[in-house]
């Protein structure tokens, strides 16, 4: 089945969720602090459970640390229920945020759904890194750096490939302007995250030649962009 990380200072809770996941057949890892789930990330699991008040380092520093290094999707736990403790929870690369106390069959449900998403079709190479990606119509070939809509091949520039790659190897992660132009451009370079935006107008506007009908870049409005989950 899957490798699944819980990182949550509850251990009645922790031990409750590890029961539940390895009778469905699931490898599961425990940390019951920030710096344990940082290390125990190491095992790339497929899934995160991760807990936002802890108290050595929250979990929004926890998915700060490891996001740029696990790919997965990361699943938020909290009593915090604010508008804005999700934004930011969201902003941070989470994937999905259910309020405590929470329902286990609810949660064990949104495992099984973000597990699915995650199936879609990836093809690896000798060495098990990713080299196709497919999304609906769409398919990143990242070891020849190019990109095809419908078998069509889009031309695009450094930057843009860089963009894409960065964003569909994270499907569903919201990456700020000001992250997105660090990465790609560096913290040296001179310009600012504006240079981000035009260039997202121009890949969506080489998609939508070929493919009008679907959005493979969305806008979060006030945040920066994401990769949509779609197959």
């Amino acid at each position: 089945m899957s490798k699944i990380l819980i990182i949550d200072d509850e251990e009645d809770l922790v031990t409750l969720l590890k029961d539940s996941l390895e009778n469905r057949g699931h490898t599961v890892f425990t940390a019951y602090n920030g710096l344990g789930g940082i290390e125990k990330s190491e095992e790339q699991p497929e899934i995160i459970v991760l807990d936002i008040m802890m108290p050595d380092m929250d979990g929004y520093e926890v998915c700060r640390n490891i996001r740029d290094r696990v790919q997965c999707p990361i699943i938020f736990l909290s009593a915090k229920q604010s508008e804005m403790d999700k934004i930011k929870g969201f902003a941070l690369g989470g994937d999905d945020y259910i309020i405590k106390p929470f329902s286990i069959k609810e949660l064990m449900a949104r495992i099984d759904a973000h597990l699915r998403r995650e199936k879609r079709a990836i093809f690896l190479n000798e060495a098990g890194k990713r080299v196709l990606l497919n999304f609906k119509n769409l398919t990143i070939d990242l070891k020849a750096r190019e990109v095809h809509i419908n078998n069509i091949a889009v031309i695009l520039t450094k930057k843009e490939f860089n963009i894409i790659q960065l964003l569909s190897l994270h499907p569903g992660q919201i990456f700020s302007k000001e992250q997105i132009y660090e990465k790609i451009w560096g913290y040296d370079a001179e310009g600012d995250s504006s240079t981000v935006t035009e260039h997202v107008k121009k890949i969506r506007a080489k998609f939508s030649e070929i493919d009008s009908g679907t959005q493979y870049i969305s806008t979060a409005w006030g945040i920066g962009y994401r990769w949509e989950k779609i197959k």
